[in-house]
């Protein structure tokens, strides 16, 4: 095991370091409901609110390179919400579509200029996928299964297929979703997870399987499972054929995000002693692992993305 001073050097010269930030969600004020994003070099240094805007709830599912996306609900109902875009800083904020958006990740192809979101339309139309055009805020419906859930959508890299968590009967809580992955017509529907059968989990409400990331490079898409009462990431191969436990400490690890290069993973994780949550970073090939947000007053610090910053 590396030294922590090592492990520092390692950030220190890596082209993470130097190219990229991330953004991540904290809650600033439990008591007012107050959500917003923060923004911190990939060594944890320099933490920013860059909301900074204490009537909504902010969260950031996604980055394009030298801007961040967020849903809020600012300007409309609580937790109605909307996707907007800014600078990294946090200035220039713009409203990108007036498609309502469900609580939910994201992915972009065709050079970050369109999005595929889990959104609704109106009490009826809910938890189905969209297209969103980032410079026109256009968008159109993909999927019409009125009963079903369909979260969390990231396109492949060569952006022809979708892989997304879905749920037949949204309002069904003893069916347990799982992650499937389509081409972007609809077509060659397959399921690539499926929850242990025995984990005395799969009878209660918890997150089974959770937003799925895709690592170019290595040619595996990431989860995060709730399994033999633990919090965990797993990966999955495409085609479903592999699959294996990508993380395995004593806290509880969550939602994650992967350096554009496929070389570095930031997630969540959970401190069941303290109740924190805290920001990590892990080097992929050696497994070497910093918290960057230790030293921060709020205890919850979630979702972490990667952000271009040139």
């Amino acid at each position: 095991m590396k030294t922590v001073a090592t492990l520092i050097l390692l950030l220190s010269i890596s082209p993470v370091a130097a190219q990229y930030k991330i953004a991540y969600n904290v809650l600033q004020d439990q008591k007012a409901d107050d959500y917003e994003v923060y923004v911190m070099n990939t060594d944890g240094s320099e933490q920013r609110n860059v909301t900074n805007h204490k009537e909504d709830v902010a969260w950031t599912y996604y980055s394009l390179p030298g801007k961040l996306l967020f849903i809020s609900d600012r300007g409309a109902c609580r937790r109605c919400y909307f996707l907007y875009e800014s600078d990294v800083d946090g200035s220039n904020v713009r409203k990108v579509s007036n498609l309502q958006l469900e609580d939910s990740w994201m992915g972009s192809r065709k050079r970050g200029t369109e999005l595929v979101v889990a959104g609704r339309i109106d009490t009826r139309v809910r938890y189905q996928l969209f297209i969103v055009d980032i410079p026109t805020g256009n968008y159109r419906q993909l999927t019409n299964e009125l009963a079903a859930a369909f979260r969390d959508p990231s396109f492949s890299p060569d952006g022809a297929q979708i892989v997304y968590v879905y749920k037949k009967n949204r309002t069904d809580r003893s069916e347990i979703e799982e992650m499937y992955i389509m081409n972007v017509d609809g077509s060659s529907k397959r399921k690539l997870t499926t929850y242990p059968a025995n984990d005395p989990l799969g009878k209660e409400p918890s997150y089974k399987v959770g937003p799925p990331h895709w690592n170019a490079k290595y040619k595996f898409i990431t989860y995060q499972s709730n399994q033999a009462g633990k919090q965990s990431i797993y990966a999955v191969t495409p085609d479903g054929k592999k699959q294996w436990k990508l993380t395995d400490s004593a806290l509880d690890e969550g939602w994650h995000d992967w350096s554009p290069d496929g070389e570095w993973l930031t997630f969540d994780s959970r401190d069941a002693a303290t109740g924190r949550h805290d920001i990590y970073m892990m080097n992929y090939r050696t497994r070497d692992t910093k918290k960057l947000t230790g030293d921060s007053p709020m205890k919850f610090h979630q979702s972490p993305v990667f952000v271009a910053t040139r």
